[in-house]
């Protein structure tokens, strides 16, 4: 096993993140064997995050003063952030979802999906970002861009005139059908729903009625907490993330536009822990659930491709944490990451 890795601390283990002090084996790039040790370093070990819903493009928009209706923001074609992203050239486009996927990995954030605007040249200019940077990456178009991307990123069934025939071309192609639903008012779910999508986006205005008909037809829904809060759209019931939890719902995590906040799931995670009280081991399969997206999910397993972060808590307060899991979410953060690996290629810090 000579071009076997070795790296060996407190990990959080399989889909049910166990707390164990292992060392992990990795062979061209396959975790292929958990042993458990006594001694191991102050060092944890943790799946990587998936961030289940971005506008990376927004990041040319970041703190922008703005007032409005979400519709005169956001609803395309005519909204704020559409008139910015318009006129805004390709090469600051380009140059700034790419430093937006850099920041989102040094938060421990591997893999994402994001709404793509601006049809076949969007989807063109996200992926020219991508270039030569490890990451896993889920595009959906609109547009016209679901022609050459992963699937559809439809804004709202109300927005959306032709969303039918998007959802015929997205099922036929077998690729990723995604609805904003649920942001403003219960009012786009039902529509939505009723196309049998691959997940769900924002759910923060659900009905009981519609919370089981979604855990019925076995919908991911995505929350995208602070920026609902930012937007004054959320409030200590809305998003209804328990009640989702409840019913057995897959739930994911999303950061929305870049325009409002940072790409940072450890942010996320810990606002969502102190306003909701949703319980850590929760949030942080949230966290990496996105991944399910893909042909391997993150969680850490023998035989599955590494995507791990090595996290360093030496000479931090860390090392009493009598909860490795509730620490995490609670205090966790890009600071202690020294290494990010991703389909077993190591990226350093």
């Amino acid at each position: 096993m000579s071009d076997a890795e070795i790296i060996s601390g407190h990990a959080l283990l399989g889909e049910a993140l166990e707390e164990r002090t292992v060392s992990i084996i990795m062979t061209q790039g396959i975790i292929t064997a958990i042993e458990d040790e006594k001694k191991v370093p102050d060092t944890w070990i943790l799946p990587a995050f998936f961030n289940a819903h971005t506008h990376l493009a927004d990041t040319v928009a970041m703190d922008l003063p703005f007032t409005g209706s979400l519709t005169e923001i956001f609803t395309p074609p005519d909204g704020l952030k559409h008139r910015i992203l318009q006129t805004t050239p390709d090469t600051t486009l380009v140059r700034a979802m790419r430093q937006s996927v850099q920041e989102m990995q040094k938060s421990a954030v591997t893999g994402f999906a994001d709404f793509r605007e601006g049809g076949k040249k969007g989807v063109s200019l996200l992926k020219e970002a991508l270039t030569h940077l490890s990451c896993h990456s889920i595009i959906l178009g609109r547009d016209g861009g679901e022609q050459v991307s992963d699937g559809a990123g439809i804004s709202s069934t109300r927005d959306c005139e032709n969303y039918q025939e998007i959802v015929s071309y997205i099922k036929e192609s077998k690729k990723i059908l995604a609805f904003h639903a649920g942001e403003q008012d219960p009012f786009d779910v039902d529509a939505a729903v009723a196309t049998d999508p691959d997940l769900l986006i924002h759910g923060t205005h659900l009905t009981r009625k519609q919370i089981s008909g979604i855990a019925d037809a076995k919908i991911p829904v995505v929350v995208c907490a602070r920026s609902n809060a930012y937007l004054g759209v959320a409030d200590e019931k809305h998003p209804p993330i328990q009640s989702l939890l409840d019913e057995g719902i897959t739930l994911m995590l999303g950061t929305d536009n870049v325009m409002v906040v940072q790409p940072d799931l450890f942010s996320e995670m810990a606002y969502i822990h102190t306003r909701y009280h949703i319980d850590a081991h929760d949030l942080l399969q949230a966290a990496v659930n996105g991944s399910r997206l893909l042909s391997d999910n993150f969680f850490i397993d023998k035989g599955k491709p590494a995507n791990l972060t090595v996290h360093d808590i030496c000479g931090t307060n860390l090392i009493y944490s009598r909860d490795m899991c509730s620490t995490v979410v609670k205090r966790g953060g890009k600071e202690t990451i020294r290494r990010i690996i991703i389909n077993g290629v190591n990226k350093h810090f």
